[in-house]
């Protein structure tokens, strides 16, 4: 008789519907509960397929409207107006980019019907959106002109980029600074993901992403127009002789917004709607990309475009333009925005000497001697020598010039002021926070120079003198204009 066999150690018998609440607890306390740790960014991007939107991005609600921002910061800002003008029509929340470094992202040239395509222009600022993250020199446009009284107006609604990404992607921004090989590899799969999606590179899909394909070649954006000029041509179209040469077809038609992208479309259901540049100006009596006017009968849209005429710095840049006025100048003074360097303004040096030389002359017939002046100018200081700069300098009797550098105290404190003040993130009262540690540690302080120039600019009560073309002049033109009771203050 063989001897009995003790019995086996066994688990105890546990129902698969605890075993799965277990799992599924701890799966979500990971995902949700430890946003920087490696489990969330590789669990996270899971939910992001080959040009779909996750489950947690359709479950939102919200729509969105983004665009591709280029070229330099007056141009950015520029944009920047427009696609707040853009979401308030559509009643879409506005994803607020970072400023680029300057030409970073080149748009072409719209009289000329030579541009990027919209996908491209998309594309190439995701991927320069990436570097700054890398770089740590990532700082959103609305960290530096202030949008808080349109947020709270309600005139619009804006989501910070970062925020953005981490919730219609999965994964967080920050993740492109991660220095774990380990990861770094599929962390950079799911972000090239992330940008093809939301760049228009998979099409569009009517619950998903809209890309917009009509640029400045083809279509003028128009709103409330009676309706009868949408689909009509527009007065600016390229010539004969350009068509012959550059072999174009191109026919560009003034199309309504609201009617083609906005409630009733075919574009309505989409979660996000991605614009290629927002870019326009007058050309030839008409517009090159949007012509959109103020309209009596809709109040909000109204008070939304009066709103955006001039958008002030953060309190910050404000704040260190006007005690450079006050503490180093110490009295009333003409202000002088020089480009001499950069694209078209270069070969004008005698034109914008001209213009300043002029206004100089009529202020000593008129006032006491020295004239106090402020310069902004891209030409180095050692390079001012046999230039009217260098003639200004030398008249000390008549003129003493002031000017800033990026290295100067006063610019220094005004970054670090800045960056600890965080202003324009998380927005939306459902944008979660991203809290605990974060990859992209030890951010390089903002370049702000051009920022504090101009607020010292707007504060200059003896007058103002800017490069013709040049937006950063007309910039300063509209905060002297609707913004320096900042100066009295």
């Amino acid at each position: 008789m063989l001897p009995k066999r003790k019995p086996q150690n066994r688990f105890p018998l546990v129902p698969v519907s605890v075993v799965i609440i277990v799992v599924s607890f701890m799966f979500l306390y990971y995902y949700y509960m430890a946003p920087s740790s490696s489990f969330n960014v590789l669990s996270k991007n899971m939910a992001l397929h080959f040009g779909q939107c996750s489950s947690q991005a359709l479950a939102l609600g919200e729509k969105f409207l983004w665009y591709a921002p280029h070229s330099g910061f007056s141009n950015q800002l520029s944009e920047f107006k427009n696609a707040i003008l853009m979401a308030g029509i559509l009643n879409r929340t506005l994803i607020v980019p970072p400023i680029l470094d300057h030409h970073a992202v080149a748009l072409g040239s719209c009289p000329k019907f030579r541009v990027l395509d919209p996908n491209l222009i998309r594309i190439s600022v995701w991927n320069h959106v990436i570097e700054l993250m890398r770089e740590r020199r990532y700082i959103s446009i609305a960290e530096i002109i202030d949008v808080s009284s349109l947020v709270s107006k309600s005139l619009v609604r804006v989501i910070d980029l970062r925020d953005f990404v981490s919730i219609w992607c999965g994964i967080s921004l920050d993740s492109a600074c991660l220095n774990d090989s380990t990861l770094q590899s599929s962390v950079s799969e799911t972000l090239k993901q992330c940008g093809s999606l939301i760049s228009g590179l998979h099409g569009s899909d009517n619950k998903c992403v809209h890309a917009i394909r009509d640029d400045c070649r083809t279509t003028v954006w128009i709103y409330n127009q009676g309706g009868h000029e949408d689909g009509t041509l527009d007065s600016f179209q390229p010539d004969e002789q350009l068509k012959k040469k550059k072999n174009l077809s191109y026919v560009r038609k003034r199309r309504d917004v609201f009617k083609s992208l906005g409630p009733g479309s075919q574009v309505e259901s989409a979660s996000l709607l991605a614009f290629g540049s927002l870019f326009s100006s007058p050309y030839k009596g008409s517009k090159l990309y949007m012509d959109i006017h103020e309209s009596p009968q809709d109040q909000r849209l109204q008070s939304l475009m009066e709103e955006i005429k001039f958008l002030p710095f953060v309190p910050e840049i404000m704040s260190a333009g006007k005690e450079f006025a006050r503490r180093t100048i110490k009295a009333p003074f003409f202000c002088a925005q020089l480009r001499l360097l950069d694209g078209q303004f270069k070969n004008h040096h005698k034109a914008t000497f001209q213009g300043l030389k002029q206004s100089l002359e009529s202020l000593r017939q008129k006032g006491s001697v020295p004239i106090h002046i402020f310069v902004m100018t891209d030409l180095p200081r050692d390079n001012w020598t046999g230039t009217y700069l260098g003639d200004l300098v030398n008249d000390a009797h008549h003129y003493k010039l002031f000017f800033l550098r990026d290295t100067d105290e006063l610019v220094r404190q005004a970054a670090v002021k800045l960056m600890a003040a965080g202003h324009g993130q998380r927005f939306i009262s459902n944008s979660k926070p991203t809290a605990g540690k974060r990859y992209c540690s030890n951010p390089t302080l903002p370049d702000v120079l051009l920022y504090v120039e101009q607020a010292v600019c707007g504060c200059a009560s003896l007058g103002f003198v800017g490069t013709s073309g040049s937006t950063i002049a007309e910039n300063i033109e509209l905060m002297r204009k609707y913004g320096s009771s900042y100066c009295r203050s």
